[in-house]
């Protein structure tokens, strides 16, 4: 009977040391337990972050692009997620980033910011994007939209109605300035045709460009300098206009072009 009693005592004994071995002080539990709610705090900022709307900036000016990632970064719900200056790297950016949504401008360092809505709208159908641009909207915004753009901001505009239009194009929808919409509003209460109506629907849209610029009496060198063109080809655009047109001579379609943009872009 002693025996036992001896051994249980023992394994009593052995016992009470292994619970002490698997339960660890209560300041350890403690710092334990902060790492692990420490932990779950990070991943959760992360998962909040990974959320965000990816924006693609495209742009030559660094410092039109510092401005508007500022702008884009202190929103709860959107992140530039890389930056580019040209439409080639873009297209590669697109493609490595993979962006909710792209903003370029009209004017790039390598090329027409048309040509680009084009290509994005040919390799990545689905993907959005927003024109923020210096150049006349009552101009370019048809032609960004018809290259492929689903907005269009000035960029004389506050900055702060970007990230209300990147919220806008995202979501499927047209965004235009309330002055380019009251125009388009008048131009259908008074009837007139449409941009896609007029007798200059034949042209292609970069002949539609020069066209409307020779009607803001831009000139050769001008335009070619604004399209990112050179002299001769600009000079080309102009004889294909007169021949699509039927008109005679310079003059002649000066004249045109003046006529259409005052009818058709109002200022």
């Amino acid at each position: 009977m002693g025996l036992r009693q001896n051994n249980n005592d023992g394994a009593a004994t052995k016992t009470a040391g292994i619970t002490s071995a698997v339960s660890p002080p209560a300041n350890l539990r403690q710092g334990r337990d902060g790492d692990m709610l420490e932990t779950m705090s990070r991943k959760r900022t992360t998962v909040a972050r990974d959320s965000r709307k990816r924006i693609l900036l495209v742009d030559d000016h660094a410092v039109v692009r510092f401005g508007i990632r500022q702008l884009i970064d202190s929103q709860s719900d959107l992140v530039v997620c890389g930056e580019e200056e040209g439409a080639a790297r873009a297209l590669a950016a697109i493609e490595a980033l993979n962006p909710d949504l792209v903003i370029a401008d009209l004017s790039l360092k390598d090329s027409s910011g048309l040509e680009l809505m084009r290509n994005i709208k040919a390799q990545f159908p689905r993907l959005p994007v927003l024109a923020v641009s210096a150049l006349d909207e009552t101009i370019y915004a048809d032609l960004a939209f018809r290259a492929g753009a689903l907005g269009y901001l000035m960029k004389e505009e506050a900055l702060e109605k970007i990230p209300a239009a990147i919220r806008r194009v995202l979501a499927g929808n047209i965004y235009v300035s309330d002055a380019l919409t009251a125009k388009m509003l008048q131009q259908q209460v008074r009837g007139q045709p449409d941009v896609q109506e007029s007798p200059t629907k034949g042209l292609s849209d970069r002949e539609l460009e020069v066209f409307q610029l020779i009607g803001r009496w831009k000139r050769t060198k001008e335009i070619a300098q604004e399209l990112h063109l050179s002299v001769k080809t600009v000079e080309y655009y102009r004889e294909q206009i007169k021949r699509k047109l039927n008109l005679k001579d310079a003059g002649e379609l000066t004249q045109r072009a003046t006529s259409w943009v005052e009818r058709e872009v109002p200022a």
